[in-house]
C-alpha cells in the first residue's frame, strides 16, 4: 500500500542526487535539446529531477529525495497525485474499454462527463442550456474557443492581453504575450490580433472592441503561468460588458484556474461573470491528460456543417481520461475542494504578505486562494531560491516573462503541518 501523501520532507541525497545526474544525461542524449528545460538544454551542466512516484502532496525523486510539492504539476494535481478515487476510476475503466472512436463513436463516460461540465460550467444566459467540445490539451481547447468565435461572428480579429499564457500550438501561440515563445514564429501566427496590456482601461478596450471586426477577446481571469496578476476590482465584468456592446465574445482561459484553484470552481466566479466560452483543462484529469470547451448549446451550432469535423483529434474524450475527470469532479464536490483552497489561502495570506517587509529578496506577493507568486527582485533571485527550497524538499517553479515569479500552487488536499512546515523552509531558503 502507498503511503498517504502526507508527509514532511526528507532528503537522503543533494538534489539532484547520483541517479538523476546519471538518468538526467541520458535523457539529454535522447530527446530534442530544450523538450526538458534543464537536462536537453544543458546536459550535465544543469541536471534536472526525475520524478520517481507521487501521491498527494509528496514527490519522490530517482534518489529517494521526498518533496512537498509547491507546483501541483502545474496545477494538475489539484485532486493530490494519485488520488485513490482517481486511481480506481483509471483501473476499473481500463479494463473496459481504452480507446474509442475519437469523433466517430462515443462511449457513456464520454456522455456523463460531457453532461457534468456543461451543468457546472458558468456560460452564456443562466439557465439556457449548455454543451461541451472536448480536447486533449488545455492549448487545443484554446484554439477549439478560439475557432468556435471566428466561426460564429464572422470576424477576424481577436483580442488578448499581456502578459498571458495560453500555450504555445500555433494557434494558442498567437494568443500567448512572450516574445521569446512568440518571436521565432511570429511570421506565421495569426496576423490579426489586438493586444492590450491586463488590466487595460475601459477606454482602451472599447476602442479595440469598436470597429466591429473582433470575434473575441480570450483572457484569463487570474494571470497564472506569467505572473500571478489579480484582475483590477470590476475588470472583467467591465471587460464582459464591453464584449456584449460591440458583439464580440468573451472568451475564459481556466485551464490553469479552474476546478477549485482560486477558492471557486471557476475563477470568473468571484467577479460574477458568465463567458460565452470557458476554456478547462490540466486539473481536470487528475494527471491523465484531457481538456474542454463549455459554452451555449446554439453557440456550438457553427459547427454543424456535415462531413468530417472542422476541429478533432484521435484520442479526444479517450474514456480513460474520462474516467478519471469524473473521479474528479466527484473528489472536488465530496471534498468541497474549492473552499479548502479558500481556507488555504487564509493561512498563506498572512504570512506571504509580511516577506516583503522581511526578506530583502522578495519585491511583491500577491494572489488568491490556492495560487500565489511571490515575486523575487530579478532572476536570478528567483533561481536561487526555487533551487534552495528544492535542497530544502520543496517544489516550486519560477515563471513570469522575467521568470522572477515563484509560484506556489499546491495541491488542494495538501495538510496544515505540511504547509506550515513547506513555508518555513521556504522563508530558510529567502534568508539564507
Amino acid at each position: 500500500m502507498s503511503p498517504p501523501g502526507d508527509r514532511l520532507p526528507e532528503i537522503v541525497a543533494p538534489p539532484p542526487g547520483p541517479r538523476a545526474r546519471a538518468l538526467s544525461r541520458r535523457l539529454a542524449a535522447a530527446e530534442a535539446p530544450g523538450v526538458n528545460t534543464l537536462a536537453g538544454a544543458a546536459g550535465a551542466e544543469a541536471p534536472s529531477l526525475l520524478w520517481a512516484e507521487a501521491w498527494g502532496s509528496n514527490v519522490v525523486d530517482v534518489d529517494g529525495n521526498r518533496y512537498l510539492d509547491l507546483t501541483a504539476g502545474f496545477g494538475v494535481a489539484a485532486v493530490g497525485h494519485r488520488h485513490p478515487r482517481v486511481v480506481a476510476a483509471i483501473e476499473r475503466q481500463s479494463r473496459r474499454l481504452l480507446h474509442a472512436l475519437g469523433d466517430v463513436h462515443g462511449h457513456p463516460l464520454r456522455l456523463e462527463l460531457a453532461e457534468r461540465l456543461a451543468a457546472r460550467a458558468p456560460v452564456g444566459e443562466r439557465g439556457a442550456a449548455a454543451a461541451v467540445y472536448p480536447a486533449i490539451s488545455g492549448a487545443e481547447a484554446v484554439e477549439v474557443a478560439v475557432k468556435t468565435a471566428l466561426l460564429a461572428t464572422g470576424r477576424r480579429r481577436v483580442l488578448a492581453f499581456a502578459p498571458s499564457y495560453h500555450g504555445v500550438t500555433a494557434g494558442a501561440l498567437a494568443l500567448t504575450s512572450r516574445a521569446a515563445f512568440r518571436d521565432p514564429f511570429a511570421a506565421h501566427l495569426h496576423p490579426h490580433l489586438v493586444r492590450l496590456p491586463y488590466g487595460a482601461g475601459e477606454e482602451a478596450v472599447d476602442r479595440a472592441l469598436a470597429a466591429g471586426d473582433v470575434a473575441c477577446a480570450v483572457v484569463e481571469p487570474v494571470v497564472g503561468r506569467e505572473g500571478v496578476l489579480l484582475p483590477p476590482a470590476g475588470w472583467l465584468a467591465a471587460l464582459a460588458a464591453a464584449c456584449r456592446r460591440h458583439g464580440a465574445l468573451l472568451v475564459a482561459d481556466e485551464v490553469f484556474t479552474g476546478f477549485g484553484r482560486t477558492g471557486r470552481w471557476f475563477a470568473v466566479e468571484e467577479d460574477g461573470v458568465r463567458p460565452d466560452l470557458l476554456v478547462c483543462g490540466k486539473a481536470l484529469g487528475g494527471g491523465l491528460p484531457i481538456a474542454a470547451v463549455a459554452a451555449p448549446r446554439d453557440l456550438f451550432e457553427v459547427w454543424r456543417r456535415g462531413g468530417e469535423a472542422l476541429h478533432t483529434a484521435t484520442f479526444i474524450a479517450n474514456p480513460v481520461a474520462c474516467a478519471a475527470a469524473l473521479a474528479v469532479l466527484d473528489v472536488l464536490e465530496a471534498e468541497d475542494l474549492p473552499a479548502r483552497a479558500v481556507h488555504l489561502g487564509s493561512l498563506l495570506s498572512p504570512r506571504l504578505e509580511t516577506w516583503p517587509d522581511r526578506f530583502a529578496r522578495v519585491a511583491a506577493v500577491r494572489g488568491r486562494g490556492a495560487l500565489w507568486g511571490v515575486e523575487l527582485t530579478d532572476r536570478e533571485e528567483a533561481k536561487r531560491f526555487t533551487t534552495r527550497a528544492m535542497e530544502q524538499g520543496v517544489l516550486l517553479l519560477a515563471g513570469g516573462p522575467e521568470g522572477k515569479v515563484a509560484q506556489i500552487v499546491p495541491p488542494l488536499v495538501i495538510g496544515e503541518n505540511q504547509l506550515a512546515v513547506a513555508l518555513d523552509l521556504l522563508e530558510q531558503a529567502l534568508a539564507g
